[in-house]
């Protein structure tokens, strides 16, 4: 058996059906960072345990969560309260554990938008490490995001699990991608100062993941990227094929990408403002001072 943890906040949506689906297991965390909603009141109403950290990033919280939290098993499957847990992929799960060759395993979701499933332009099967034996696996912050260190071989399950990436609205989504887009700029800055591309990861990656991250570093380098974003996505992944949702889905995208370049086009601003010397006086006194001068 395995342990499993949700992460929450403002989750009141969408926590009843997740925690339903992860009750395969007997041993289930939420892990919540101060909700201001019912997600808590909701999450209490199962045989679940409830624990709340404040949030810093997601990676520092799902590093805490592993390093602080006690759990049943030594064994973790990770659970986002707009994910679920399958009967199937909890079958594989248990099977894949038993294995002493791994220390973690990835799975492919399956990204659910306006009562579709988006096969086509999401990349998939797009794996994210989800199931993970304690001690062996931390994470790190990227972008908006995180990224996994492991310390081990890791595998891949070919169950998949469903995302409901917009189960709380539109307004919701765009909401939370304007903050995410923020994270995301600092990161794509850094990124282009302090590293290259990888092309031998781009077209020989061992792994799915390997070559994706690749082509995430040549992606932050091309012009128009918003647009080429939306082409990628729509003719050359299939996006088309995904009918009108998939156009929905591949035009958020693009928003999404090109709210990132407006936000790295600020921050450089901002740079150049700051290393700019001020030579405007400050105080009347200064103002004087500056006249008597050119007098």
């Amino acid at each position: 058996m395995f342990s499993i943890f949700i992460l929450t906040h403002n989750e009141e949506l969408d926590i009843a059906d997740c925690i339903q689906s992860a009750l395969l297991s007997d041993d289930v965390i939420v892990v919540d960072s101060f909700s201001s909603d019912r997600t808590v009141q909701i999450a209490q109403q199962y045989p679940v345990k409830v624990v709340q950290n404040e949030f810093i990033s997601h990676g520092k919280q799902r590093t805490w969560m592993l390093e602080n939290i006690p759990t049943k098993y030594d064994w973790i499957y990770i659970l986002e309260a707009d994910e679920r847990l399958t009967p199937e992929l909890f079958k594989e799960a248990l099977q894949a554990i038993q294995n002493p060759n791994y220390i973690g395993y990835y799975v492919a979701e399956r990204v659910m938008f306006m009562n579709r499933w988006i096969r086509h332009s999401t990349q998939y099967p797009r794996y994210q490490l989800r199931l993970l034996q304690k001690g062996y696996v931390w994470f790190e912050d990227y972008g908006h995001t995180e990224r996994e260190v492991c310390y081990g071989e890791t595998g891949f399950l070919k169950a998949t699990y469903p995302h409901y990436t917009c189960s709380k609205g539109f307004s919701r989504w765009l909401d939370k991608h304007n903050r995410y887009s923020t994270d995301e700029a600092k990161e794509t800055l850094w990124q282009l100062r302090h590293r290259s591309v990888h092309w031998s990861n781009l077209f020989l990656g061992k792994t799915e993941v390997v070559r994706r991250r690749a082509l995430k570093d040549l992606s932050l380098r091309l012009p128009l990227r918003p647009l080429i974003r939306f082409f990628y996505m729509y003719f050359i992944l299939g996006g088309i094929l995904d009918g009108y949702a998939g156009f929905a889905w591949c035009t958020l995208q693009a928003f999404y990408e090109y709210m990132i370049v407006l936000k790295v086009w600020e921050l450089k601003q901002a740079e150049k403002k700051a290393r700019k010397p001020n030579l405007t006086p400050q105080t009347p006194s200064q103002q004087k001072s500056l006249l008597h001068t050119h007098s």
